[in-house]
């Protein structure tokens, strides 16, 4: 039994001495992006004011900060008395013209019974005729003028320019408005990221190139062409950015310009005794150096860890 015990120690020396097939890599720089931290700023697609189309006194107000509006929604009402007192009125003279138009029509069916008889002129007809059409176009047009008045009263109706969030109400319920003035800002489209980033990178920005961003992935899609401050303005286009809050801040990796890095995989890396090592392979057989290794970076076939120190371009890593 012992010496059994003996042979099937020696098998298990022999194979954890045997020779591990290794891979060879002639490393070579490779080119990555130069990452820069910045702080990015949510914004709106767009902003657009909901405008009173009249002026008066602000009587119903249904929206406020962080509501949501549709398109045409009604969000606020604006009254005028003086309207209501003006549609009135016209209701008043549609009455009128209308009695006129009935007493004109009854005296030229009259007329014309007496022409049959002869006992009238040709002329008395065509005169209470034109009396008759006067009288009409007088219902005709105040009906036009109460339709007018009945239009500017639903303008008091305050609509959502578009589907958005409302981002802020500058008035109160009994404000006192004029024409035109906003009574709520919505914000809609979207949203985005902004960045200022200094102007020394401006050259290494692309447009389509990949931004790291706290809610994941984005893309650069728009570079301004002018320089404020001693900043270039960039748009970051980011899947699933959360609308809460217009004018956050997130932190975003920028790639600003690309350099060129010595990288090999993670499996080259040997940690001993608090050192990492990497085997080369030279004239005179292995080696093994001491490197200090970086970040992870995007390799040709996959992710590599960059080299700072401790290799050199056309060296020749043994990869396990």
């Amino acid at each position: 039994m012992a010496h059994h015990h003996l042979k099937l120690a020696g098998l298990i020396l022999a194979l954890s001495t045997l020779p591990v097939l290794a891979g060879e890599i002639v490393v070579q720089p490779i080119e990555v992006p130069e990452m820069k931290a910045l702080f990015g700023r949510v914004e709106s697609r767009f902003v657009v004011p909901a405008r009173s189309r009249i002026g008066g006194t602000l009587t119903a107000l249904d929206v406020t900060e962080g509501s949501e509006a549709k398109a045409g929604q009604v969000i606020a009402r604006i009254s005028d008395p003086k309207l209501e007192s003006q549609l009135a009125a016209t209701e008043a003279r549609i009455a009128s013209a209308k009695s006129q138009l009935e007493n004109a029509e009854t005296e030229l069916k009259r007329n014309e019974e007496l022409l049959a008889k002869g006992a009238t002129t040709s002329q008395r007809v065509d005169q209470v005729r034109t009396t008759v059409e006067v009288a009409r176009n007088a219902v005709a047009e105040a009906e036009a003028a109460r339709q007018v008045t009945a239009t500017l009263i639903a303008d008091g109706d305050v609509l959502a320019p578009a589907d958005g969030r409302v981002l802020s109400v500058p008035v109160r319920l009994g404000a006192v408005v004029m024409p035109g003035e906003p009574v709520a800002t919505i914000t809609g489209g979207g949203v985005f990221l902004r960045l200022a980033i200094p102007e020394r990178h401006a050259n290494g920005l692309t447009v389509g190139a990949e931004v790291d961003v706290d809610a994941g992935k984005g893309r650069i899609e728009k570079v301004y062409p002018q320089i404020e401050q001693g900043r270039v303005i960039v748009d970051v286009a980011v899947d699933g950015l959360s609308d809460t809050f217009i004018g956050q801040r997130v932190l975003v990796q920028v790639p600003v310009e690309m350099r060129q890095v010595l990288a090999v995989p993670d499996a080259a890396i040997e940690q001993r005794a608090g050192l990492d090592l990497v085997r080369i392979k030279t004239s005179e057989g292995e080696v093994k150096v001491t490197v200090i290794p970086g970040g992870e970076v995007a390799g040709p076939d996959g992710p590599l860890r960059e080299i700072l120190t401790g290799l050199r371009a056309g060296d020749t890593v043994m990869v396990p």
